[in-house]
């Protein structure tokens, strides 16, 4: 059931070996810390359709590396267990069947202890198959490159699903209880930073890891447009919500109001109103909604109806792309531990451009002139995607540092909200 699929170098120059090895301990190392503060039931239940339990996070990574490392480069590989090949499968077609996603909560077996051995069993192969590789081997870098950074992708899922599942529990547990960060005695003033526009070019530059979606670099023409220097506040969209915003559909798109009525939107997810007061459920548990932080887990509805009761509208993903090269990748990541947006700081230019909450875009997720996805099962890891999505930009505070550049393009249908999504504002000049 492996799949021999050759993928295209995302990057002109691989880590060596002994890199690579040591990255692997890390980016494996975290998602079992991560995966510390949830108890075994915790990791079994799966909240919605969306969402899937951390045990299958767990399982699934692995299965990545087994499938697309361990099995082409050695004949005689034996898989862990023979089920597991379906059971962990997300959906990999040419690889074989899977195991329906809305059922992924039903798997009580194997159990947590079954996963975990399944983790160490592939850990000590591949790094078995590192150690008997010399010095650089592009084809093998490029492979485990890839599974590290789809890994992190669900590093992040690990989080946003555990706080989806935990927020449904009347007891509102916490993941960890740890504050935030002490709020801000004002928020920052909103600014806006004009572009002249003009022909610039977007997309990867060739030069370290990349996906394939964010390929190939190429020009676009940009309209004079300006962006909001920092994010949304809850504060702002506070006012938005009293001044009858989820009332009013003159506001919003058509499959946005529908959206609302269907699921009964009044606010943002994990928003709460109690005795007059509002509050945001976090992963510290239910806490008083901090007003001059970024607002976050709103859908593209909801940001594009706020964005057109401000007068304003959402950026494009070449208008944030352009304003983003060069930046520092630096702001609220994972890295920073605090996992939950916090305010901005005063200061020259556009501030929390990477981290807080992915930044949701007016642009459909497509691909680039000239992508081609690449050939075998790992073709179907983006490409078959573009397709009634929505291109989020700039990660968030479950996005590890290393995962994240300029020129990424997250994706989620427009009516998500489980992600750590928030907005910011653009219009035209």
């Amino acid at each position: 059931m492996a799949s021999t699929a050759k993928v295209r170098p995302v990057s002109h120059a691989s880590p060596s070996i002994g890199d690579l090895a040591a990255r692997y301990r890390d980016v494996r190392g975290l998602t079992e810390r991560l995966r510390g503060p949830l108890s075994a039931e915790d990791c079994q239940v799966q909240s919605m359709d969306d969402a899937s339990p951390t045990k299958w996070h767990l399982a699934h990574t692995s299965w990545f590396f087994e499938t697309f490392v361990l099995a082409p480069a050695n004949p005689d590989y034996r898989p862990f267990h023979p089920d597991f090949a379906v059971l962990f499968n997300s959906y990999y077609q040419q690889v074989g069947p899977q195991h329906p996603r809305p059922r992924r909560g039903m798997l009580t077996r194997p159990t947590l202890d079954d996963v975990e051995a399944y983790r160490a069993h592939v850990d000590r192969h591949v790094l078995e198959l590192l150690g008997r590789a010399n010095g650089r081997s592009e084809p093998l870098s490029a492979i485990i490159e890839l599974g590290l950074h789809h890994e992190q992708q669900h590093q992040e899922l690990i989080l946003t699903d555990a706080k989806h599942l935990l927020a449904a529990n009347p007891l509102r547990p916490t993941y960890r209880a740890t504050a935030a960060g002490a709020p801000h005695a004002k928020t920052v003033a909103l600014r806006w930073l004009a572009h002249a526009g003009g022909v610039s070019e977007i997309g990867h530059k060739g030069r370290g890891f990349a996906f394939d979606n964010e390929s190939p670099r190429h020009r676009t023409l940009l309209t004079p447009f300006a962006l909001a220097t920092r994010l949304v506040t809850n504060g702002e969209y506070l006012a938005f919500i009293e001044d009858a915003g989820y009332r009013n559909p003159a506001l919003w798109l058509s499959d946005g109001w529908s959206t609302l009525h269907a699921l009964d939107w009044q606010a943002p997810l994990y928003w709460e109103r109690r005795d007059g007061a509002w509050f945001e459920f976090t992963l510290a548990g239910l806490q008083p909604l901090a007003l001059d932080a970024p607002v976050c887990h709103v859908s593209f509805y909801e940001a594009d109806a706020y964005a057109t009761w401000t007068g304003a509208r959402l950026p494009t993903e070449a208008e944030w792309e352009v304003s983003a090269a060069g930046a520092r990748i630096e702001g609220n990541l994972l890295d920073s531990d605090r996992l939950h947006p916090v305010a901005a700081r005063d200061g020259a230019g556009l501030q929390q451009l990477f981290g807080d909450v992915w930044e949701w875009t007016r642009s459909a997720y497509a691909p680039y002139p000239g992508y081609r996805a690449p050939n075998g099962a790992l073709g179907e890891y983006n490409g078959k995607f573009m397709c009634n999505q929505q291109v989020l930009r700039g990660g968030s505070c479950a996005t590890p540092a290393s995962h994240i550049r300029a020129t990424y393009r997250n994706f989620f249908p427009p009516n998500a909200r489980w992600q750590f999504s928030g907005i910011r504002l653009a219009k035209d000049a």
